[in-house]
């Protein structure tokens, strides 16, 4: 059973899980969109209740201290500025399963925690970019409710972007 840890992204769990993540994007991004860009996200970003960052780990972590556990999967959400609309907005960020821990429904189970704590700071709305390269990604996003939505940012690796009206 996963076991949802929240930590800092600059705890030696987090930042490790965020370094592959962002070395796979890179070593994977589609070469006719040039290179991808890496944004290094900050505590304060993802610090209740401006957002939070949750890592997934085993049971068999229950009691092992953060630099110690063996982690499958992260994710984050973080608190935006209002929707042109007035709704809370978060943003779902850095949604990644390790390679092998993939095909167990940990990227569905970690969406699911992510909005659920979004929803507990308050969100309106969540929203999320991605690059339609990442199939999986937006197969998951599509399967929970999210559709495409204008873009929101002018982040340079994403191709779409979606939200998802949560009140």
């Amino acid at each position: 059973m996963p076991r949802f840890r929240e930590m800092p992204v600059s705890s030696t769990t987090a930042s490790s899980l965020l370094s592959e993540y962002f070395a796979e994007r890179a070593a994977t991004f589609p070469v006719t969109q040039g290179s991808y860009h890496t944004a290094n996200p900050v505590n304060a970003t993802f610090t209740p209740p401006a957002g939070v960052f949750v890592v997934v780990t085993t049971d068999d972590d229950a009691e092992a201290p953060d630099e110690a556990v063996r982690a499958l999967a992260c994710g984050g959400v973080r608190r935006l500025e209002s929707g042109p609309d007035g709704r809370v907005r978060y943003e779902v960020k850095h949604l990644f399963v390790r390679p092998d821990a993939r095909g167990r429904g940990l990227g569905r189970q970690v969406l699911v925690e992510l909005e659920r704590r979004a929803i507990a700071f308050g969100a309106d709305e969540l929203v999320l970019d991605t690059n339609d390269s990442l199939e999986a990604a937006g197969g998951l996003y599509r399967a929970a409710g999210y559709s495409l939505i204008e873009p929101y940012n002018d982040n340079p690796n994403a191709t779409s972007w979606y939200g998802r009206p949560v009140r």
